[in-house]
């Protein structure tokens, strides 16, 4: 595993890792869910397989309804070394949804619920870049920038890509 760390302006370091999402030690993980919140395929899938199944019995429980594009919310971690799953619905590019406050409004609502929940370490996939279909370079900007710009009591950020050539490009956008 490889990363690279920034101390960005306001006290949060973000750190670029290569890896598992599932794996990582930190007190929260950030899911990128879709609005059903019943799981899904992708980091979603990976996630709630991992936590196993209390972290779906506590999404029917909490979020009887869903969850709305844009939102986010907590559940427990089931399985997981995290303490926290933090759910987000980023926006479906593929299917048209393309406003970009949505996307940011992800990483700003799930720093919101960390600080609410006392979260100091946070982990994030690349919310809407895999089935959804977000353009990847503005999917790792906007989740480098909204970041970087948030006002939270979180201190520690990964931004945690699965593959190689994703890392790659999250590390030079954590390095600028």
């Amino acid at each position: 595993m490889t990363s690279i760390v920034v101390q960005t302006g306001c006290m949060v370091s973000i750190t670029a890792v290569q890896g598992d999402i599932t794996t990582q030690s930190v007190d929260a993980i950030v899911n990128a869910a879709n609005r059903a919140m019943r799981g899904g395929g992708g980091v979603d899938g990976a996630i709630h397989r991992a936590g196993g199944p209390a972290i779906l019995r506590d999404c029917i429980a909490r979020f009887p309804d869903g969850l709305a594009t844009g939102d986010a919310g907590w559940t427990t971690a089931g399985e997981l070394p995290a303490r926290w799953v933090i759910h987000t619905v980023g926006p479906n590019y593929a299917a048209g949804q393309r406003d970009r406050t949505l996307l940011e409004s992800c990483y700003r609502r799930s720093l919101e619920v960390a600080d609410e929940l006392g979260a100091m370490s946070v982990a994030f996939p690349l919310i809407s870049a895999g089935i959804y279909g977000w353009p990847k370079q503005d999917a790792i900007a906007v989740a480098v920038d909204t970041i970087r710009n948030a006002t939270t009591q979180v201190d520690g950020v990964l931004i945690v890509s699965f593959d190689s050539d994703t890392h790659t490009q999250v590390r030079a956008a954590v390095a600028r």
